[in-house]
C-alpha cells in the first residue's frame, strides 16, 4: 500500500515524515499521468501543484479552512487528498469525478469555479461572512493560478478584500508563467517574516502615531522611513503592486520545495489578515513529456500513451482545425483582419493566424470584457476584428457585446468554439446559452455551420458584414463528412425534400446530420419530411416561416437551450407572420447538464435521430386524428403554436 491510500483525509497529512511527503507527491504525480492519459483532462496545471497543495492541506484545516481554487481546473491534487482516490479513475466520465470542483462529491468544495477569476470575490465574501457570524478564528485560502490575475474581477476583489486588513483571507497566488526569478536565502525567509508579524505592525502603528504629533516633519519623515522599507523589498520581491493596495505580499517561494512553502504559509496564517503568498511553480513539473511541451505544457490533452506522452499530430479533422486553416487564409486576402483571443491562442485556433500575422494577433488574457470593447475599437479604428472564444466564455462579456458594439454597429466577428453541448468538462463548459443570450442584441447575426465546408463559407460571409456584430458557432469534436444542399431557398440550404409537405425540420448547425438521420426514419414510417438548414439561424430567415406555412408540423432541433433558443425564435417569427403551423421545438431544457460524452448526453437528452423519429411519429399521429393537444412546452411529446 502506498503513502497516497493512508490519506482519506487532509489531515492524515500530518503525521507523515519528509521521506513519506516526497514519496506522496511521487505517488500523486503517477496518479494524475495515468489517469488523465485514460480519460483526458487538465494535466500541466496540476503536475504543478502538488507540492503546493500537499502545503495548504497541511498547514490549513479543510473544511473550516474554505480552500477555493481559481482556477477549479487545477484542483485534482485537491482530490485526491480529500477522500476521491479510488473515484479518480472515473474522472471527467459520466457518474464520475467532475474535472473542477464539485460540491456535491465533498465538504471540501466550496464552489464549483471552473470560470476564472471568480475565487477572490467567492473568498471576500466568505471572509465577511465569518467575521459577523464571530468566527475569526476562520482563514479563507485561495489558491489563483493559471492567468486567473489578468481577469478584471480579481482585481475589483482585491480592492475590497484590502480594504478591511483584519479579514484573514490567504491568496496563494501559483504563478507557473514564469515571469519572475525566485527570491531565495536567509535574507528572503527574514524579510518574509517581519512582514507578516503582527508584532511589525504594531511597531510601525506607535511610530506613525508619535511622528504624526510632529506636524511638520512627522508625517513626512515617516512616509520617507516607510519609503526606504519598501524600496529595500522592492529590490528583493516584486511587491510593490500588492501593498499599494494594502495588502501584504510574501515571496517568491519556490512552489515545489514544500518545507519552505509550509513555513511562508504558517506566517501568512499568523498574521490574521489578507496576505498575498506569491509561489513560483513550473507547469508539468515532475513529467518529462509536459516539461518538453513548448505549447502548453500539456494543459489538457486527450487520451495518451503515458509513457511516450501525448502525440503532436492530430488524429482526424475537428471543427477548431478548420477554423485555424480558415483564418489564415482570409488573413491573407483581408490586411484589415485582426484577431482577439482571452488567454485561449491555442485551444481556439489563433495560434496559426498569430504566427502569421503577429502584429494582427492579440491575446488579452482571461479578459473576455475587455476582448469584446478592445474589438470595438478596433472596428472603430477601420479594422475587422475576429474575437474567439469558447462558447461558454462569452456569457462574461454580454454587455460589451450589446452596448459597446450592437449600440455602435461595430462590424466585429465572435467566433464560439465549443457551442452546443461539450461534455466531459460539465455543466459550466456546456456552450448552450450563447443562443438565447445573443436573441436579444439588436443587429446582431448568428451563423450554425453544419458540416467543415459550411464554415468556410459562413466565416467568409461574417467578416463581410461591417456595420453590425456577427456570430459563427460550432461545437467541439471531429467535423462531420460535408452535407450537400438539394437546393438553396432565399438564404437557407435544403438538405432533404423527401414526399408530401408533412414535416418541416429546421436543422441548427452540426444537429443537421441528426436531422438528415431523423427524415429517413420518417420516410421509412410514409411520413414526407423538409430538412431545412437556416444557416443564419438568428434572425430568423423569413423563407423558415414561408416554409412553415406549407408544411403541417414543424419541428426545430438544436442543441442549444430551449429557453430563448431558435425554436423559440422561429415560434415567435411565426406568430408574428399570422403562422398557424403547430410547432415543436427539441432542445436542452432549463438545466445544468452533468459532465459525460456528448453522445452520451445527447442520448440523455433525446437529442438522437432514434428519439426524435419515434417523437414526431407521434405528433404526426396526433393530427391524423384530429385530436387537439394540451399545450406544454417542457413536454417533449406535445405541440406548440
Amino acid at each position: 500500500m502506498g503513502v497516497l491510500d493512508t490519506v482519506q483525509h487532509p489531515r492524515d497529512l500530518r503525521s507523515l515524515s519528509d521521506s513519506q511527503l516526497s514519496e506522496l507527491a511521487h505517488e500523486i504525480r503517477d496518479v494524475l499521468v495515468s489517469s488523465v492519459a485514460r480519460t483526458g483532462g487538465h494535466l500541466g496545471p496540476n503536475l504543478g501543484t502538488v507540492e503546493l497543495t500537499i502545503a495548504v492541506h497541511r498547514v490549513f484545516d479543510s473544511p473550516a479552512d474554505p480552500v477555493l481554487f481559481d482556477t477549479g481546473h487545477q484542483a485534482y491534487v485537491h482530490k485526491l487528498l480529500t477522500g476521491r482516490r479510488n473515484s479518480f479513475p472515473r474522472l471527467r466520465q459520466r457518474g464520475g469525478l467532475s474535472g473542477y470542483p464539485s460540491r456535491a462529491e465533498s465538504e471540501h468544495d466550496w464552489i464549483e469555479n471552473s470560470h476564472a477569476s471568480t475565487a477572490l470575490s467567492y473568498a471576500d465574501g466568505l471572509a465577511k461572512a465569518f467575521s459577523i457570524r464571530g468566527e475569526d478564528d476562520r482563514t479563507v485560502v485561495a489558491v489563483v493560478g493559471d492567468g486567473a490575475l489578468t481577469g478584471g474581477m480579481a482585481w475589483e476583489a482585491l480592492n475590497n478584500i484590502a480594504a478591511k486588513p483584519q479579514r484573514p483571507i490567504v491568496i496563494l497566488v501559483n504563478d507557473n508563467g514564469r515571469s519572475y526569478q525566485p527570491t531565495v536565502g536567509g535574507l528572503a525567509d527574514h524579510l518574509a517574516s517581519l512582514r507578516t508579524d503582527p508584532r511589525y505592525e504594531q511597531v510601525l502603528n506607535l511610530v506613525r502615531t508619535a511622528l504624526g504629533r510632529t506636524p511638520l516633519v512627522g508625517a513626512p519623515l515617516f512616509e520617507a522611513l516607510h519609503g526606504i522599507k519598501r524600496g529595500l523589498k522592492d529590490v528583493l520581491a516584486p511587491q510593490g503592486l500588492f501593498e499599494d493596495l494594502g495588502l501584504k505580499y510574501v515571496g517568491p517561494v519556490d512552489g515545489h520545495d514544500r518545507a519552505a512553502l509550509e513555513h511562508v504559509l504558517r506566517q501568512a496564517k499568523r498574521f490574521r489578515g489578507p496576505v498575498i503568498v506569491h509561489c513560483l511553480t513550473r507547469k508539468g513539473f515532475g513529467y518529462d513529456p509536459a516539461e518538453l511541451d513548448e505549447a502548453d505544457r500539456l494543459h489538457s490533452p486527450g487520451p495518451f500513451d503515458p509513457d511516450a506522452g501525448p502525440s503532436m499530430t492530430t488524429a482526424g479533422t475537428g471543427w477548431t482545425q478548420v477554423f485555424r486553416e480558415e483564418i489564415v487564409a482570409l488573413g491573407a486576402e483581408r490586411p484589415d483582419l485582426v484577431a482577439i483571443t482571452a488567454a485561449m491562442l491555442h485551444p481556439t485556433g489563433l495560434d496559426a493566424f498569430a504566427r502569421a500575422y503577429p502584429e494582427r494577433c492579440f491575446d488579452v488574457g482571461i479578459a473576455e470584457q475587455h476582448a469584446a470593447t478592445s474589438a470595438a475599437g478596433l472596428a472603430l479604428g477601420g479594422l475587422h476584428p475576429v474575437v474567439a472564444v469558447y462558447s461558454t466564455f462569452l456569457n462574461r462579456a454580454f454587455d460589451q457585446v450589446l452596448m459597446d458594439v450592437a449600440l455602435h454597429r461595430c462590424g466585429v466577428t465572435f467566433v464560439l468554439d465549443r457551442s452546443g453541448v461539450t461534455g466531459p468538462d460539465g455543466p459550466s463548459h456546456n456552450g448552450m446559452w450563447d443562443l438565447s443570450v445573443l436573441q436579444v442584441v439588436p443587429g446582431l447575426r448568428v451563423a450554425a455551420p453544419r458540416d467543415g465546408a459550411r464554415l468556410r463559407e459562413l466565416l467568409g460571409e461574417a467578416v463581410a458584414v461591417a456595420d453590425a456584430p456577427t456570430v459563427v458557432r460550432f461545437p467541439t469534436g471531429p467535423v462531420g463528412a460535408d452535407i450537400a444542399a438539394v437546393d438553396r431557398v432565399g438564404g437557407c440550404d435544403v438538405l432533404v425534400r423527401s414526399g408530401a409537405r408533412d414535416v418541416l425540420v429546421v436543422a441548427v448547425g452540426a444537429m443537421a446530420a441528426t436531422a438528415v438521420d431523423l427524415s429517413a426514419r420518417l420516410a421509412d414510417q410514409g411520413i414526407g419530411v423538409t430538412v431545412l438548414d437556416p444557416r443564419w439561424v438568428l434572425p430568423v430567415d423569413p423563407t423558415v416561416i414561408e416554409l412553415a406555412a406549407t408544411h403541417r408540423l414543424v419541428v426545430t432541433v438544436e442543441d442549444s437551450s430551449r429557453t430563448g433558443g431558435v425554436g423559440s425564435a422561429v415560434a415567435q417569427a411565426m406568430r408574428d407572420a399570422g403562422v398557424s403551423t403547430p410547432l415543436r421545438d427539441y432542445g436542452i431544457p432549463r438545466r445544468f447538464l452533468e459532465h459525460g460524452k456528448r453522445v452520451e448526453l445527447l442520448d440523455d437528452l433525446g437529442l438522437t435521430a432514434q428519439h426524435l423519429a419515434r417523437d414526431v411519429a407521434g405528433l404526426v399521429a396526433q393530427l391524423d386524428e384530429a385530436v387537439q393537444p394540451t399545450v406544454d412546452l417542457d413536454s417533449p411529446g406535445s405541440l406548440n403554436a
